[in-house]
């Protein structure tokens, strides 16, 4: 038979084995072809048909087998042996679009993160509104109409280009938020999410700049379809906008405060929103874009590195907005990081082979993050590992140690008739020297119930390292393994730490910064929420507007507290969920 499927005497095919008539499985009828046998073959009675596919139906391995040589039939059975396969299957499967939070349709080959992670996962920890899903898809349209690759982007970027300026409704009613790429990883991804919430808050376009050396695309995947979120390497402020500070004419607060800077001309805005920025230029947290001159700009560059989600809550704009898009509101980042970073293929290899090599089987895992921030942090601190210690003993998430010095050792459980439990401790962090010796603390000494303890610890790179590539994929990895654990301990400030828990949806046990080298006491405490803190929050009323007067936002809102680990940090927390 030739690649037409004709014999080699040029007869025409047997239509299908053994005869079976081949029917569509979507509409029962025959093949208009087959309703006549062909000359010169025997049919075997429909006894002995029906017989046969039930035969087949009920005994995959056999089908498995006769598949890869008898070809035709399977082309009949398949769909009907698999529908009773997917039924069975989705009756397990978990959903892998989040409840709508993803869209279908991606191919997964090149980005196999976005609809496998859920299957290293625990139930949604908080389900999206409806209202979300409905503006997700709509920031989708808005990034696909406009993107780069558009017209209305090449004219926009055109208009940038020779210092053109207008209202946005006059250029295809696309207006862009550029964000600039600096820091760590964590700042990185937190500033990323809160920055995807401001563009879904003021309908703007989400570009990413791709920080140097270009290691955006080696991290993340593209999360929205048909389209790119990375900011295009011919920006026409390429040479200039990663310099942009406080002291620009076209910053936020000179224009709106100090008055240095003027509307009239401005090719584009910068909002400098770092964890230090000025009370000035804080002031766009309250800036109504509806009716103030931001609205007007076609392009605004901004600069974070911190999470900005809890200041958007203060801004009476905004506030009908958000309470529709997340009703609970200490879901903001765990919701949105699903939507946005998935990590690339090379990135998830690294996290689920891992995974599967020394966590998956544990009956319980936990994270313990350690990120060491005062002067002499490159090296060990024995105070630090004795806060680990105290914490984890504290909150019982680590079993005590007993002397064993001359004892026989327990039977294996296998021998003694009895299951052990076993927990993995995954640690994180530069140095390898708190791993090393809580390990050879379960190592020398028994666990006071006999639980197994294993310790585990992917990397130790000593320094960290901003936009190198093999160190920043190595910390996506870690980040995300960390966000697999069941309970979770992390260092506090650390923004790493931050997205480790929020992205798993986990109530983190913080440790408090120690002071005068010695372990605090309490040495950590049970998070309200598991939203990441911001460093860089507003401290004024937005209504009032009075920048130099710093009162108590918690005040204002219920849901928008003091972090546990720093003092004018702001977190976003639900009271309902809390109690």
């Amino acid at each position: 038979m030739d690649s037409c499927g004709r014999t080699e005497r040029g007869e025409e095919p047997i239509s299908s084995w053994l005869e079976i008539e081949e029917v569509s499985p979507l509409t029962g009828k025959k093949d208009a072809k087959q309703q006549a046998p062909a000359s010169g073959v025997r049919r075997w009675s429909s006894v002995v048909s029906a017989t046969v596919v039930v035969l087949i139906m009920t005994t995959p391995p056999l089908l498995f087998l006769l598949s890869g040589r008898l070809g035709e039939p399977v082309v009949w059975v398949r769909p009907t042996v698999a529908s009773v396969g997917a039924q069975r299957q989705t009756e397990s499967k978990k959903d892998a679009l989040l409840g709508g939070l993803l869209l279908p349709g991606f191919d997964e080959q090149t980005c196999a993160s976005r609809y496998q992670s859920v299957y290293y996962r625990k139930n949604m920890t908080r389900q999206p509104s409806p209202y979300l899903i409905k503006r997700l898809r709509e920031q989708e349209a808005l990034q696909r109409r406009c993107g780069p690759g558009t017209e209305p982007y090449m004219r926009a970027s055109e208009r940038l280009r020779s210092g053109q300026t207008g209202a946005v409704d006059d250029v295809d009613g696309c207006s862009y938020l550029v964000l600039i790429s600096y820091r760590g990883l964590g700042n990185r991804m937190l500033a990323i999410t809160s920055v995807f919430l401001y563009a879904l808050l003021t309908n703007r376009v989400l570009l990413v700049d791709p920080g140097y050396g270009n290691t955006l695309p080696d991290l993340f995947c593209e999360p929205f379809p048909g389209t790119t979120w990375a900011l295009p390497l011919d920006f026409p402020l390429e040479k200039r906008f990663r310099q942009l500070d406080e002291a620009a004419p076209e910053s936020y607060g000179n224009v709106v405060v100090n008055r240095s800077g003027s509307v009239s001309g401005m090719r584009f805005v910068y909002l400098h929103l770092d964890h230090a920025a000025s009370p000035a230029n804080r002031l766009v947290y309250c800036d109504n874009h509806r009716e103030s001159f931001l609205h007007r700009m076609q392009w605004a560059i901004i600069r974070t590195d911190q999470y900005m989600a809890p200041g958007l809550f203060f801004n009476p704009a905004y506030q009908e907005e958000l309470d529709r898009l997340f009703p609970l509101k200490d879901s903001v980042f765990y919701l949105l990081s699903r939507y946005l970073l998935h990590p690339t293929n090379d990135v998830w290899g690294m996290v689920t082979r891992y995974y599967n090599s020394y966590l998956r089987d544990a009956d319980e895992r936990l994270g313990i993050q350690i990120r060491v921030l005062f002067a002499g942090a490159d090296k060990p601190a024995q105070h630090v590992l004795d806060q680990i210690l105290a914490c984890t003993s504290r909150e019982h998430l680590l079993p005590g140690v007993v002397t064993t010095e001359g004892a026989a050792p327990q039977l294996p459980p296998a021998a003694a008739g009895a299951r052990r439990s076993k927990k993995a401790v995954l640690v994180t962090g530069l140095s390898a020297w708190y791993h090393d010796n809580i390990r050879e603390m379960y190592w020398k000494s028994a666990t006071v119930d006999g639980e197994v303890v294993s310790l585990f610890q992917p990397s130790h790179e000593e320094h960290q390292q901003w936009y190198h590539n093999k160190h920043d994929m190595k910390a996506a990895a870690e980040i995300y393994l960390l966000s697999l654990t069941d309970k979770i301990v992390t260092s506090a400030w650390s923004t790493f730490g931050y997205v480790g828990y929020a992205l798993g949806g986990l109530r983190p046990y913080l440790m408090f910064i120690p002071e005068n080298q010695t372990a605090p006491d309490p040495p950590c405490t049970r998070a309200m929420s598991m939203e990441p803190c911001s460093h860089g929050a507003p401290s004024f009323e937005c209504t009032r507007k009075e920048i130099n007067t710093i009162i108590n936002t918690g005040v204002l809102l219920p849901h928008v507290r003091a972090c546990e680990d720093i003092s004018w940090g702001l977190k976003l927390t639900d009271p309902d969920v809390e109690n």
